[in-house]
């Protein structure tokens, strides 16, 4: 008997196009870098209009003040091509901003919330396609037709005899003081909610969707009503999620110009009252740019600035806020 061990088989060259092979291990290091070039390129864009708007602006922030620019409440452009002469206080602007932006947040999260789960929950199958279509179709709708649409008949249909109603049982508290004009803080904030409404449903649905249904369905064997399943086991889980939706629509509410500015009412002055009018920063550039001096120009450049601050302070919150309850709630996707 032969006790010779049998020959160990020759190694399998490396096949064309094969992991292995030369051009395989080239091609890691190659998308390395070019991901790692194509975030750079984003990081210098972005640092690139930071730098420049922040120095065409620089003008007005050293004669006013950073804050003072921020917290004045007088916006008197000047003519000189050379120097700053004219006073300029972006408040009323932030304030209308942040008003307009907080009204719309506070009216489509309940609102999308609810479509979501009943989307995903309560709708049956053949209606709940076709709705989650129609949702995400009116998240493409652009601005400006929601702004025609609210100014021309949401506004003189709906929402004026609801304000007039509204001012008649609640006109006594400061938020609900007449005279109603029509446009003003609560009409934009109210088509800014139905604005971001579809992209926040659609997120909060996506969130939804993906809960495990292994815990829905022992909620259920534990004899949990469907109401008791949602609040109870749905929500909680998903509700860094939601956080997320909500940041996001804000950050939309927060820079939209065009609808703002059809229903907000382009006035440069500040009040308590939702019936009142004024401007956003956004809006008041897109309406005051194009007829602009140098000098207002500048001014401008410096709402530029602070919106764009006022947008990043959003996002980083959104951040934060996002991360902490992905923490808490253990959830490692968001």
């Amino acid at each position: 008997m032969s006790t010779e061990a049998p020959e160990a088989p020759a190694p399998e060259e490396p096949r064309r196009g094969s992991l292995h092979s030369g051009k395989g291990r080239m091609a890691d290091p190659i998308f390395k870098w070019a991901v790692a070039a194509c975030g750079t390129i984003v990081l210098v864009i972005l640092a690139l209009m930071v730098i420049r708007t922040t120095s065409e602006a620089w003008p007005v922030f050293v004669k006013e003040g950073f804050f003072g620019f921020l917290f004045g409440q007088e916006w008197t452009t000047g003519n000189s091509r050379t120097e700053i002469t004219g006073t300029y206080g972006a408040w009323p602007f932030i304030y209308g901003t942040l008003v307009t932006s907080t009204i719309a947040i506070v009216v489509a999260l309940p609102l999308a919330i609810m479509v979501a789960f009943y989307i995903t929950h309560l709708a049956p199958r053949r209606l709940a396609k076709p709705l989650s279509y129609t949702v995400e179709l009116l998240a493409a709708v652009p601005s400006v037709i929601f702004g025609l649409w609210g100014l021309h008949w949401f506004l003189p249909n709906v929402l004026r005899p609801f304000f007039e109603v509204l001012e008649s049982v609640l006109g006594w508290f400061f938020l609900f003081e007449g005279p109603i004009r029509g446009v003003g803080y609560l009409s934009a904030g109210i088509v800014l909610a139905i604005m971001i409404l579809p992209i926040m449903t659609a997120i909060i649905r996506e969130v939804i969707a993906v809960h495990p249904i292994d815990q829905r369905m022992a909620a259920y064997a534990l004899g949990s009503t469907r109401w008791e399943v949602m609040r109870k086991v749905v929500l909680p889980a998903s509700f860094s999620g939601i956080v997320a939706a909500a940041m996001l629509g804000l950050g939309r509410a927060l820079g939209e110009t065009i609808a703002v500015l059809m229903l907000i009412g382009g006035s440069q002055s500040w009040g308590a009252s939702l019936f009142g009018t004024g401007s956003s920063m956004a809006s008041h550039i897109a309406a005051t740019f194009g007829e602009a001096g140098p000098e207002a120009r500048t001014g401008l450049m410096a709402i530029g600035v602070a919106l764009f601050l006022v947008t990043m302070i959003v996002n980083i919150l959104a951040r934060v806020i996002v991360w902490r309850l992905g923490r808490m709630t253990g959830d490692a996707a968001v």
